[in-house]
């Protein structure tokens, strides 16, 4: 016998593991958002002076240095 036939059936003949798959789902689907939130908000954050310092240095030292080797 298969597991479809061997699984235990409800009313409306859908099997009793459906309301657990069903509740991972929804989990899934709440992790899902919650992550894409955390996401936005830290792409959203302002980048520190500090590093935009750094960036700027980096940046001036390829355009006026050239290839050093």
């Amino acid at each position: 016998m298969s597991e479809e036939q061997d699984a235990p059936r409800a009313r409306g003949g859908k099997t009793r593991k459906e309301p657990k798959l069903e509740e991972a789902r929804l989990r899934q689907q709440a992790i899902g958002v919650r992550l894409r939130h955390m996401f936005e908000e830290v792409v959203n954050e302002p980048v520190p002076d500090d590093f935009l310092e750094i960036l700027r240095r980096a940046d001036g030292r390829e355009g006026s240095g050239g290839d050093r080797s």
